[in-house]
């Protein structure tokens, strides 16, 4: 199947089990091209690397909290990129507290009372987060239709066997949002995009129907508070785990970032004297990505980024938290 969201989306991978996962596995399988050393923090051990996260565990104390660090590192076509995009961090993880205090559900973040303190040189780009049992299911929801979910209803009329009208257009948005799950593939592997049907055989009956019941919810809500700020929440990721204690659903990782998500402006998306490809900029780092494409053949090690830009690229990231946040 081809029903991912393309251009942009960090993809995790987890170690290939039904069941649900500890938080922790899906940076332990995470794939980058090369080591990433990690940053010594106080009253932390380094525990996994990410492409462009690093996860942290206490020293000393309770093993049900994790430190989740976001790197100001950028990636494209699984290549960790140099130079950094200085803030990107920052602003990702900032972006991502902005939404859970405005998503009525629970989420991972959690009080900091029985953990050591957060390091002054990551705070601004740190979570502390409890520890989950990871539902292997990466939940995707479009409100739009582009990139290779659009490449799959060309050929299919249907995007992860859900059938749609005919006629729907590249970027064309969506009456209904639609559900899109992908099974988190092991290390090395592509992730598998599956129907609703075959998320059920992986979690269950129920854990599915709450999987997709609180991802389309979310997307509504997000959707709808994007759109009041002149911004088109086209399509996005979401992954939950379960609370060891309680059982209870949890929202986790980063959420409705530019990383996870595909925002558009709305004044230029409405503007019909633009080109398709103009109307469908992202905010996020397409710069990046069209730059490589223009200036590497995609064999060896990418070229460094120029100074103009990781310019760019950061004030595409920061235009978006301020459209959103007003701050």
């Amino acid at each position: 199947m081809e029903c991912r969201i393309t251009g942009g989306r960090e993809r995790r991978s987890l170690a290939r089990d039904p069941g649900p996962r500890n938080h922790h596995r899906k940076w332990e399988n995470s794939r980058v091209t090369h080591p990433i050393s990690a940053l010594a923090l106080d009253g932390w051990q380094h525990r996994y690397p990410g492409k462009v996260r690093g996860l942290y565990v206490p020293e000393h104390g309770s093993d049900a909290l994790l430190l989740v660090v976001a790197s100001n590192r950028i990636s494209a076509f699984d290549h960790v990129l140099e130079p950094p995009i200085p803030g990107k961090g920052a602003l990702l993880t900032a972006l991502s507290n902005w939404w859970f205090s405005r998503i009525d559900m629970p989420n991972h973040l959690a009080s900091p009372e029985t953990a050591p303190p957060v390091p002054s040189e990551v705070a601004d780009r740190a979570m502390l987060s409890r520890r989950l049992e990871m539902y292997p299911i990466e939940c995707v929801v479009r409100g739009a239709l582009t990139g290779s979910g659009f490449l799959e209803y060309e050929r299919t009329g249907s995007v992860c066997g859900i059938e749609l009208p005919a006629g729907i257009e590249d970027g064309d948005l969506l009456d209904t949002p639609i559900y899109t799950p992908a099974y988190k593939a092991p290390l090395g592997e592509h992730d598998e995009n599956i129907t609703f049907e075959r998320s059920v055989e992986l979690v269950g009956q129920d854990i599915a129907d709450a999987l997709r019941n609180a991802s389309l919810r979310i997307f509504t809500h997000a959707r709808d508070l994007a759109a009041e700020r002149g911004v088109i929440l086209a399509d996005t990721k979401f992954e939950f785990g379960r609370d060891p204690e309680t059982g209870e659903l949890v929202l986790a990782d980063e959420v409705l970032t530019s990383d996870s998500s595909r925002y558009w402006d709305a004044s230029v998306y409405f503007n019909e004297t633009l080109g398709r490809a103009d109307r469908l900029a992202s905010f996020d780092k397409q710069i990046v990505r069209n730059w490589l494409r223009a200036n590497w053949d995609q064999t060896g090690e990418p070229p460094v980024l120029p100074e103009e830009i990781v310019t760019q690229t950061y004030a595409r990231y920061r235009e978006l938290y301020t459209r959103l946040t007003g701050e």
